[in-house]
């Protein structure tokens, strides 16, 4: 896969993404504190077909405990979000890796295409047993991942990602100069503005596709 580089010479030990302590997701990006991310963007109505799955996931399955289960509120949301964006495409369980890390990622979305290549565009992390200190860990560790592979093709531009436990959902931005942003909560009570907070960050994504290469 082509985000695997050099597979033939020794790997030197690299470290997990999930194994990122606060301190140590900080310092690989240089941050000091997160800023703060506010603004105003358009709220989006869920589709009937949405309301209707939402209604059976409720009535059929347990979305509230167990492994996996939270996995079910975050695809039928990531699938709303991403009708009308033909160019982007969601990839579950991907492994990813740097000169200094790697792991697998929950979700990764970046180009349509038959498989996984740069640029990488947004990283969802699953906040296990609804730990968002450790999710948070783990989505900047990623972060630093997709911009590293980026930049190994030249590409260079706003990064997305997420946290998220199915019902609540925390965004995150990484820009070019590593400034990293973050939103409050916003959960399925609010489920126009959560909507509305991912379409903007799909749209910034998928114009980012056409970037020309440095």
């Amino acid at each position: 896969m082509v985000l695997k580089r050099d597979a033939k010479k020794s790997k030197p030990k690299r470290k997990k993404f999930s194994s990122f302590s606060t301190r140590e997701a900080y310092e690989q990006l240089d941050l000091k504190n997160l800023l703060t991310w506010k603004q105003t963007n358009e709220p989006v109505i869920a589709s009937d077909y949405f309301q209707e799955r939402m209604a059976r996931l409720q009535k059929h399955f347990d979305i509230s405990s167990g492994k996996g289960s939270k996995q079910l509120l975050i695809d039928a949301v990531c699938e709303e979000a991403l009708g009308g964006f033909d160019d982007l495409k969601i990839w579950k369980g991907m492994s990813l890796e740097t000169h200094t890390t790697e792991g697998i990622v929950d979700y990764l979305i970046a180009d349509h295409k038959g498989y996984l290549d740069t640029p990488l565009l947004i990283c969802i992390v699953e906040a296990k047993k609804d730990d968002f200190e450790q999710g948070l860990d783990e989505c900047l560790a990623i972060l630093h991942a997709c911009q590293w592979q980026n930049q190994q093709v030249g590409r260079s531009f706003d990064l997305f990602g997420i946290v998220s436990n199915g019902d609540a959902w925390v965004f995150y931005k990484l820009t070019p100069d590593r400034q990293a942003y973050e939103t409050a909560t916003y959960g399925l009570t609010s489920l126009k503005l959560l909507l509305g907070w991912l379409k903007y960050i799909l749209e910034i994504s998928q114009a980012n596709l056409t970037q020309i290469p440095a």
